[in-house]
């Protein structure tokens, strides 16, 4: 039987209570979920990569269906090359679906045995995003709340970023 392997892409800049919720959510639904942080070396994160891994690696470690992994590149390559047929996303507004629509239908188009399977964020988690989470960050406040339960809040702070 052929194993059900979705790829979660995303810059994960930082990994906040909405994604870690998604990828518990899909658990059920998939042999492996491969957590696939994406990078562009021409580009400056806020966190490093080696803390993100790290950081993702810490929520997961007792759970044998999550990988985490890092590539460079378009996702559908990603996809082909650990054998995924499956792409999971979390939409929070009509706007995420729109985006999040076009960009798997060229995948589909790219990778036709590729479904993208969406998830409803839970309503509590709709106004998180890496975004705003960061600026808290980038400006002392606390952002415990937005983060996983499992990492340590002082890797957090601006000054050790």
């Amino acid at each position: 039987m052929t194993k059900r392997v979705a790829i979660f892409p995303g810059s994960f800049d930082p990994f906040t209570i909405g994604h870690e919720s998604i990828v518990r959510r899909a658990l059920p639904m998939f042999d492996k979920i491969i957590i696939m942080i994406g990078f562009n070396s021409n580009k400056q994160s806020f966190f490093p990569l080696e803390k993100r891994l790290k950081w993702i690696n810490q929520i997961f470690e007792d759970e044998a269906k999550v990988e985490i992994q890092s590539h460079e590149g378009l996702t559908v390559d990603f996809c082909k090359q650990v054998n995924a047929n499956y792409i999971l996303r979390g939409l929070r507004t009509s706007a995420d679906f729109e985006y999040e629509r076009a960009i798997a239908q060229v995948n589909k188009k790219m990778h036709p045995e590729l479904e993208t399977v969406f998830l409803l964020t839970m309503p509590e988690h709709t106004p998180v995003n890496s975004s705003i989470v960061r600026d808290i960050i980038l400006h002392g406040g606390d952002a415990s709340m937005f983060l996983p339960q499992k990492l340590n809040m002082d890797e957090f702070k601006k000054d050790e970023a």
